[in-house]
């Protein structure tokens, strides 16, 4: 995945803000270690603090924001696994601005819809009992399309393939055994 590759430097950084960590929190010894590359899913792992995380991230295929042209950092998405903590396949947006307080964001399979609750620039699946639904139309679907609204009022809307997801989760699960 050329486009996560090149954000090589803000992995770190991006691992820091899907572990809910300060990006000082992470040693230099925790930088990300790519497990493979499956279609436009990178499969990952890391140590931070001692405790091995394992992860896919992609980065969407197209965004848009309205009004057009409005700034914001780069969006991503991953699946995590933190067995220390008991947590599996956990699904985290980083989208790149901060988002508006009170309000959620959706994601959308095909025509099924997932609320998603935001905090400052991240968005979680707000049901959690809808979790493993939502990672199984995942796996099934094509593209996923996420919607939000930032704090000073701009719409965003990222769209993710899909492809290679599968084997990125089953490669990241074989590492967080």
């Amino acid at each position: 995945m050329k486009a996560i590759r090149s954000a090589g430097t803000a992995l770190p950084i991006i691992l820091a803000a899907a572990l809910g960590l300060s990006s000082a929190a992470l040693a230099q010894g925790d930088q990300p270690t790519l497990l493979g590359q499956y279609g436009d899913w990178g499969a990952y792992s890391a140590t931070p603090g001692s405790k091995k995380v394992c992860f896919a991230l992609s980065k969407p295929k197209s965004s848009k924001t309205e009004p057009a042209g409005r700034k914001r950092d780069q969006a991503y998405l991953f699946i995590s696994t933190r067995p220390a903590e008991n947590v599996r396949n956990e699904v985290s947006l980083i989208i790149g601005y901060p988002i508006k307080p009170s309000s959620d964001a959706t994601a959308e399979i095909g025509p099924t819809k997932f609320a998603m609750y935001t905090q400052n620039d991240g968005a979680w699946i707000k049901n959690v009992a809808e979790e493993a639904r939502f990672i199984d139309a995942m796996r099934k679907g094509a593209d996923l399309t996420i919607k939000g609204t930032s704090r000073l009022g701009t719409q965003s809307t990222d769209q993710f393939s899909l492809k290679g997801l599968g084997q990125a989760l089953d490669r990241a699960e074989q590492e967080c055994k």
